[in-house]
């Protein structure tokens, strides 16, 4: 299990971004959180497999009218203690 902080950049608040990335995560059995930002950017912290966090990005790529310009991803420490995907 790895866990990633991953800050979106672009179309992504007001698309249906949070709901179409925790049902994605949910899918892919993915722990963490997902919430809009002051700046127009969206926050996510997620935790699970390399290959079930790029398949939550690519679910929520495909998402009408999302348009995810650029990504911050940083590698962050895994917690032992989530069990569940929030959208906040």
């Amino acid at each position: 299990m790895i866990r990633k902080r991953i800050i979106f950049y672009g179309s992504v608040q007001g698309v249906g971004f949070r709901w179409r990335a925790k049902s994605a995560a949910e899918h892919f059995s993915c722990t963490g959180w997902v919430r809009n930002e002051w700046d127009g950017s969206v926050s996510m912290e997620i935790q699970g497999t390399e290959e079930a966090i790029e398949s939550v990005i690519l679910a929520v790529e495909k998402g009408t009218f999302v348009r995810i310009e650029n990504m911050d991803i940083k590698t962050i420490p895994a917690r032992e203690d989530e069990y569940a995907f929030y959208a906040e």
